[in-house]
C-alpha cells in the first residue's frame, strides 16, 4: 500500500494536532478517530520494542486528551 494513502504511526503527533485544532464540527469526530487509531498503533509498536520513556508518556497524555475532547464534544452536541 502506498505510503501516502496510509498514514504512518509516527505521524500520530500531526493527526493529534489536527484533531484538537479542528474547527469544522462535521470533521471533528473523524479527526479524533484517526488520531486515536494512530496513537494506539504507536503505543503498540513501542510496547513490542520494549520502549518506555517520553514518547510513551506523550502517547498516554494524547490518548487521554483525545478521549476527553471527544466526550466534551459529544456533550456539547447533545445540548
Amino acid at each position: 500500500m502506498p505510503e501516502s494513502s496510509c498514514p504512518s504511526h509516527t505521524d500520530w503527533k500531526a493527526l493529534y494536532r489536527a484533531a484538537i485544532l479542528e474547527t469544522n464540527k462535521s470533521v471533528i469526530p473523524q479527526r479524533v478517530f484517526e488520531a486515536e487509531i494512530a496513537v494506539l498503533a504507536r503505543e503498540r509498536e513501542l510496547s513490542y520494542d520494549g520502549e518506555t520513556g517520553e514518547e510513551k508518556e506523550a502517547l498516554e497524555d494524547a490518548l487521554y486528551t483525545l478521549r476527553a475532547f471527544r466526550t466534551a464534544w459529544q456533550h456539547t452536541e447533545a445540548a
